[in-house]
């Protein structure tokens, strides 16, 4: 439980998103998942709350404060360093790679085995690549702003004027998004661009991603 709390801690420890109470519908953590405010197929959220009560509710409950209290804790090398060791599982497996002439990839952000911290580190050098080469031709978010602004004919005014029209909720979402998957902007430049609140940008985030990919 000390490890999924660590990586659902993550987003906080990143500047991302203030607090738990924020973290609660932020859409790239598991932590949303477990509270019932978003969906991951591929995550057993009930394995995680039967860990604290046998009903749903309670078991929110606990793990929400679990989770609270991990905010200000410093953790140790086990969760933190350590790279090539935590990924492999510990030294027994470095020395018996060593020993076989074998070099195993590892990074210190991420647990798991060689081919799975490939995969992941590959995904991240393409979209980090992408982002690059975005913010390198001069595109801002001013101007993702403007392009959904004026595709979605809503005035930028109204837009940052925290309307809550359909069409300009869903402008604002698409704008998040692209924000985010383009520019790599932080939830909290892209609030203050739009004029509106942390949160409100998270759950536009999600909401963004669905109009994109309809």
């Amino acid at each position: 439980m000390a490890l999924i709390r660590y990586i659902h801690l993550n987003p906080i420890r990143a500047g991302n998103v203030r607090d738990v109470e924020t973290l609660n519908t932020y859409p790239w953590s598991g932590h949303s998942a477990v509270m019932g405010k978003s969906k991951c197929q591929w995550m057993d959220t009930e394995h995680v709350l039967a860990q604290f009560g046998t009903k749903k509710k309670a078991a929110r409950k606990a793990y929400r404060r679990f989770t609270e209290e991990g905010v200000n804790i410093k953790y140790g090398s086990e969760l933190t360093g350590g790279g090539l060791i935590r990924s492999l599982g510990g030294w027994s497996q470095v020395l018996s790679m060593r020993r076989k002439g074998q070099k195993g990839e590892f990074d210190e952000r991420i647990l798991g085995e060689g081919d799975f911290v490939h995969n992941i580190l590959k995904e991240a050098e393409e979209k980090e690549i992408r982002q690059l080469r975005i913010r390198f031709s001069g595109k801002s978010i001013t101007d993702i702003i403007k392009e959904e602004c004026k595709k979605r004919q809503v005035s930028v005014k109204e837009l940052k004027g925290g309307s809550r029209r359909n069409k300009v909720s869903q402008t604002r979402a698409l704008i998040a998004y692209r924000s985010i998957e383009e520019l790599g902007l932080s939830t909290a430049e892209i609030a203050r661009h739009l004029g509106v609140a942390t949160s409100t940008v998270t759950r536009a985030i999600e909401r963004g991603e669905k109009l994109n990919n309809a």
